[in-house]
Formats: structure tokens, C-alpha cells, sequence
């Protein structure tokens, strides 16, 4: 059972991150040769002051 966890910044809508859940059990299920009711996502989402890129807090980036 193919469990995957994707990080997220928070702002997404529930329509977008069922599209995202939909995409990606479907693309598990087909590349690994699984069922999809055996993929399991895990939405993690992240304030933007929690979250770095190149030292530099996403919140402070323009």
C-alpha cells in the first residue's frame, strides 16, 4: 500500500486539493500497478512563515 505525503502552502481550496488527490491516486495507482482504494495521501499544509527557500521565508519573498 503506496502511502505519499505532499506538502502543501496553505491557500488551496477543498475543490483544488480533491483534484490533487484525484490526480495522484490515479497516477500511483497506474505506475505502480495498484488498486486505487490502496493508494493513501496525506495533505500537509504549511503557513508561509513556516517554510524556507534558500534562507529566505516564503512570507518574505515577493
Amino acid at each position: 500500500m503506496p502511502i505519499l505525503q505532499v506538502h502543501l502552502l496553505k491557500g488551496r481550496t477543498a475543490d483544488q486539493k480533491r483534484q490533487l488527490v484525484r490526480e495522484v491516486t490515479e497516477a500511483v495507482s497506474r505506475s505502480l500497478d495498484v488498486r486505487p482504494d490502496q493508494v493513501r495521501i496525506i495533505l500537509s499544509e504549511m503557513d508561509r512563515e513556516d517554510y524556507a527557500i534558500a534562507g529566505t521565508l516564503v512570507a518574505d519573498r515577493s
